[in-house]
């Protein structure tokens, strides 16, 4: 199990990598046109940024912090408030955190660039269910219960699904009606980008699953679940970011 969760130390350090050059250059084109979109996505990318990141930090959490609440499940939690960061770092709960902002930050994406305006019910749901889902990954906690971390990663699928899947049918719509080259590129890349971001919590998901049937973990589908956030990053830069911004 430890050799796993280095192998997954070292695959998560580089998707880090490269979301943070990838991070620099949006950002750059940011500052060059001021364009509110790029701005927009750049924190959108860097919310899924900081939930690698977190998810990283378990890792080091678990092979080097020598903890014994944190190595063995079978210790018990000694309900402080630094253990109480801990748990939630190593359970990928803080990463759940920051991909709730990120999804609520792609349905303020979605209003700028295909509706004229919010439409009040819906942002109050979808407010409603970022404070759940967030919620739920905080305070709805049990260490050593799989079966919580299930229904959490299913909370982010749902929540996913419910923005990107409305993102992906408007995207996809904009692609095939344009006739002008840049934005038919520019509406497939974002077309792109939902489906890839709609795959991590589903991948995650699925891991999680195998887990609670009694598999260690680090499953293929673990490591598809940050590649896809990675695709997702670079397709909307160099399909959207970079050609129009």
């Amino acid at each position: 199990m430890v050799n796993l969760t280095f192998i997954g130390m070292i695959f998560e350090a580089i998707i880090i990598l490269i979301a943070f050059i990838l991070l620099i250059l949006i950002f750059i084109k940011y500052i060059q046109k001021r364009h509110r979109l790029t701005l927009l996505l750049f924190f959108i990318f860097l919310c899924y940024w900081f939930a690698i990141f977190f998810s990283w930090l378990s890792k080091m959490l678990v092979l080097f912090s020598n903890i014994d609440y944190i190595i063995d499940d079978l210790v018990a939690d000694p309900g402080t408030f630094f253990s109480w960061i801990l748990l939630r770092i190593k359970d990928f709960r803080i990463s759940f955190v920051f991909m709730s902002v990120a999804i609520f930050l792609s349905y303020i994406l979605k209003v700028n660039v295909f509706e004229k305006g919010y439409n009040k019910v819906h942002r109050i749901l979808v407010i409603i269910y970022t404070i759940i889902t967030a919620g739920f990954s905080l305070f709805i906690y049990e260490k050593g219960n799989t079966l919580l971390d299930v229904i959490a990663f299913l909370f982010i699928f749902v929540f996913m699904a419910m923005i990107y899947i409305p993102f992906f049918i408007r995207s996809f719509g904009a692609y095939k009606e344009s006739d002008d080259k840049i934005f038919k590129r520019a509406f497939l890349s974002l077309a792109l980008m939902s489906i890839f971001f709609i795959l991590i919590p589903l991948n995650f998901l699925l891991d999680r699953v195998f887990i609670l049937f009694g598999d260690p973990g680090f499953t293929i589908f673990y490591f598809l679940a940050w590649t896809f956030a990675l695709l997702g990053i670079i397709g909307a830069y160099f399909g959207y970011i970079r050609p129009r911004s």
